[in-house]
């Protein structure tokens, strides 16, 4: 059993930057991959970044060039820069891990104002 505890999230205008970060805790698991998921209102959660154990990372198109993910895999942390925030950044943004199976944080709010 894997359980994700984030911290970071929060409020900034647009044009801003906020740090998020996740610690991964539990006995017996190997990650193999962990990242950042988001959904924002109304909307579907989509992937945000993806790093695997082997340092593969993936971002979807509108974060690129703004959003920085890394992991410590000695520590099972993850984290995600993210930086020149928009308002469409606006959602809950889940902490991912997969190991044995898929498994997520319990979600922080990022709100972007204009």
């Amino acid at each position: 059993q894997v359980q994700l505890v984030e911290s970071g999230g929060g409020s900034v205008q647009a044009g801003g930057s906020l740090r998020l970060s996740c610690v991964a805790s539990g006995s017996g698991f190997s990650i193999y991959a962990m990242g950042w998921y988001r959904q924002a209102l109304g909307k579907q959660r989509e992937l945000v970044a993806l790093i695997t154990r082997g340092g593969n990372i993936n971002y979807v198109d509108s974060v690129k060039g703004r959003f920085t993910i890394s992991r410590d895999n000695a520590k099972n942390t993850v984290s995600l820069e993210m930086n020149n925030l928009k308002s469409d950044d606006t959602a809950v943004y889940y902490c991912y891990a997969l190991a044995i199976r898929s498994y997520w944080g319990q979600g922080t709010q990022v709100i972007v104002s204009l």
